[in-house]
């Protein structure tokens, strides 16, 4: 198989896929535990809910117009130095917020979402820099299962920050908050830089699919650069855009939970802080144990297309279910939300291995990089509606609008047949 590097061998892609679990979960852990922190972080900074819409938007918006260019980046430079760099910038500048961006320093509603918005636009590397590194030490039979473990960082690393990151803001204040995230992010930084490889030779070079059946390999490029780029360009296919848009309705449900629960909860129904982080904590940890299920039946089917869809049915119909129970008593309420934020974030592994398995070796990391940046932009767009529609309309009609996203979604994607004429 090539493994010609001594102490790289192919056993070492477990720890590749280690590493690049922990920078997913590091990012996610910031990413989903501040906008849990709203209730807190609507008084501490003295903002209205349009405000908060605003700030929390910003992290989104942030990832959203750096993924792509991380993506290109990796597919150049690859996954370690992109890793490394985006990493350590995330960790300093959360340490900055910590020292001079929390409440009691007077920050204001623009400097938190400038700090925000940069946090999510260097965070961001992790997305396509890790799936890339999974990609390609992992052969065609294991990588949907790979890409799962790797995927299921983000709920099990956001469950994490929405249990932790809430507990640190209420008790020992933003500042606390930002440097747990800031130290988590420099924690993977080292991990990335003690373990992740480049592998010698790629262990089963991923083809580009057309749908014909797979191209030919693309070698990878000597001295722990990305591959040689031959493989046209994913950004050219109007299937691998018609997956990264369906990616993007799939998100909103995932980010109108992960988001406003907690204000929602508040204001509609009296509860604290922590009846919204245990229903996000269980939206978060079994999205997370869904991805992995369905990254290893469909590496055996090879149906990735037909799960997105299926989950994209189930998470509307769970979402139009929290609508009509908006008013209803608060288990009920909750048990709809939690449900729909499970299964809302339990597509990510399979859509994340089909674009990168169309794209082709070369092109991985632009593919992860257009899914991503299709995500977030959605992840932005989303906050900023919520409470528009909150003023105007009410939260059923914020629920019901996060259901037809997704059933719009499964029409949008590509489908099998189209794959495997």
């Amino acid at each position: 198989m090539g493994w010609d590097r001594p102490g790289y061998g192919p056993r070492h892609r477990w720890v590749v896929l280690a590493v690049g679990v922990g920078a997913q979960a590091a990012f996610a852990a910031m990413f989903s535990g501040i906008p849990v922190t709203g209730v807190s972080m609507r008084a501490g900074y003295h903002l209205s809910t349009e405000q908060l819409g605003l700030v929390l938007a910003c992290l989104g918006l942030g990832v959203a117009a750096s993924d792509l260019v991380w993506g290109l980046l990796t597919d150049r430079f690859g996954d370690r130095r992109v890793l490394l760099t985006g990493l350590t910038a995330t960790g300093a500048l959360l340490a900055v917020m910590a020292a001079a961006v929390t409440p009691s320093d007077g920050a204001g509603v623009a400097l938190l979402a400038l700090c925000l918005a940069l946090a999510g636009a260097l965070g961001g590397s992790v997305n396509g820099a890790s799936g890339r590194a999974v990609m390609t030490w992992f052969g065609e039979g294991e990588r949907g299962f790979a890409m799962s473990i790797r995927q299921t960082a983000i709920p099990v690393g956001g469950a994490i920050g929405v249990a932790l990151l809430p507990w640190l803001a209420g008790s020992y204040g933003f500042g606390t908050a930002y440097a747990a995230s800031a130290a988590c992010c420099l924690a993977a930084a080292a991990a990335t830089w003690r373990w992740l490889h480049e592998p010698p030779t790629s262990p089963a070079a991923l083809p580009a699919s057309d749908g014909d059946g797979p191209r030919a390999s693309v070698p990878r490029a000597s001295g722990g650069e990305g591959p040689r780029t031959t493989a046209p360009s994913p950004l050219r296919r109007w299937d691998v855009w018609r997956l990264a848009l369906a990616g993007a309705l799939l998100t909103v449900p995932q980010f109108a939970v992960l988001s406003f629960t907690a204000i929602f909860l508040h204001d509609v129904k009296g509860e604290d802080a922590t009846l919204a982080s245990v229903t996000v904590v269980i939206a978060q940890l079994g999205g997370g144990a869904a991805r992995i299920w369905t990254g290893r039946r469909t590496d055996r089917t090879g149906t990735r297309r037909t799960h997105i869809r299926a989950i994209g049915t189930l998470a509307g119909l769970a979402m139009a279910g929290a609508a009509v129970l908006t008013d209803a008593p608060t288990p009920l309420t909750v048990t709809a939300l939690a449900l729909a934020g499970l299964l809302a974030n339990s597509w990510h592994g399979v859509a994340y291995t089909e674009i990168a398995a169309m794209a082709g070796a070369s092109r991985a990391g632009t593919a992860l990089g257009l899914l991503g940046t299709t995500l977030f932009a959605m992840g932005f767009v989303t906050p900023l509606l919520i409470p528009l529609i909150i003023t105007h309309a009410s939260w059923a009609a914020v629920w019901a609008l996060a259901a037809a996203a997704s059933l719009l979604a499964v029409p949008l994607a590509p489908g099998e047949a189209r794959a495997r004429r």
